[in-house]
């Protein structure tokens, strides 16, 4: 058999990819899978929530993450069979037709599936069974399915009217608290140098400045919520609760989806998806009580896929239907 050069693929393994998307407000992360749902390749690259970067810097994000992947391995788009994209910001079923035929156009993929966020980081805890998952990264959203696949949501109103429990809801908070202690209205707080080292601001005091800069954005502010964490690991008082505050947000934001969909005396699964979930049980545990409070049995499930993974099972699966 002749050698097959390195920039030559093999015409046995073409056209056999799977495409799955995880787009947030912060990052994308796409993954490639086989027809055997095993790993070929992944790529990552800058935000894909359409209503926060618009519909076109959210393709070409998509689409900078997709050529990693593919580069990594030497294949190209012409290689996939499906694709399902779960996007932040999609709740409305016309820009999910938008942005699919602007990723159809760009990609030349015809078997794709735009979904939100939500919904694969759902599949990837529950894998198409009935339960819960909360998202809380840049910014924070539950989302549940029951045994009949009804679905509800509470949460992901952005950064203006909602959030509460992600990260840029923290990093207010913790910016709120800092500015109490440097006036005197509020507790001291080792926030406050803190927050000064990282929005690089010479004292706490000049803060103002830095984040006000016309620099700062969404995925800089939410940032800071890693300090909040490892702050209140430290154990600052007051870090540790807004992170207390925050858990009992999202557990409010599940009880919602829990009531609407009728699942109160269920052992109702709930999975956890997001950065904000590296506090542990300085998020987990007010967030189990607030939930318990309503549905006793529920419980924290921790997902069997990351978010792209199961998206590209998904397009796997739904290509096959």
């Amino acid at each position: 058999m002749p050698n097959n050069p390195l920039n030559q693929k093999d015409p046995l393994t073409t056209h056999d990819l799977f495409l799955g998307v995880d787009g947030g407000g912060t990052k994308t992360h796409v993954v490639l899978l086989n027809n055997s749902k095993e790993f070929i390749s992944e790529g990552f690259a800058g935000p894909s929530n359409p209503l926060r970067v618009g519909v076109e810097t959210a393709v070409a994000n998509i689409t900078n993450a997709l050529n990693s992947a593919c580069d990594n391995v030497d294949r190209d788009a012409g290689d996939i069979v499906a694709a399902t994209f779960g996007l932040a910001g999609v709740r409305r079923a016309d820009l999910r037709e938008s942005i699919r035929q602007r990723l159809i156009q760009k990609l030349g993929i015809s078997c794709i599936e735009v979904v939100t966020d939500a919904e694969i980081a759902l599949f990837g805890t529950t894998i198409g069974k009935a339960g819960l998952v909360i998202i809380s990264g840049t910014g924070s959203i539950c989302y549940g399915m029951d045994g009949k696949g009804n679905t509800a949501t509470a949460g992901g109103w952005g950064p203006i009217a909602g959030d509460e429990g992600g990260g840029v809801s923290i990093s207010k908070q913790a910016l709120q608290a800092i500015a109490k202690a440097i006036d005197g209205r509020g507790k001291p707080t080792a926030l406050c140098e803190v927050g000064a080292e990282y929005f690089r601001a010479s004292t706490p005091e000049d803060l103002i400045v830095a984040i006000y800069s016309p620099q700062m954005d969404n995925k800089r502010l939410a940032g800071f919520a890693r300090c909040v964490v490892e702050t209140a690991q430290a154990d600052d008082e007051i870090a540790i609760e807004i992170l207390a505050e925050a858990g009992f947000e999202l557990g409010i934001a599940a009880f919602a989806v829990i009531k609407k969909l009728k699942l109160k005396g269920k052992k109702v699964p709930i999975g956890y998806v997001g950065g904000i979930f590296k506090a542990g049980e300085l998020i987990t545990e007010p967030l189990l009580e607030t939930v318990h409070t309503f549905a006793p049995k529920a419980y924290l499930q921790k997902p069997e896929l990351v978010p792209a993974n199961a998206a590209a099972v998904m397009a796997l699966e739904y290509s096959i239907e």
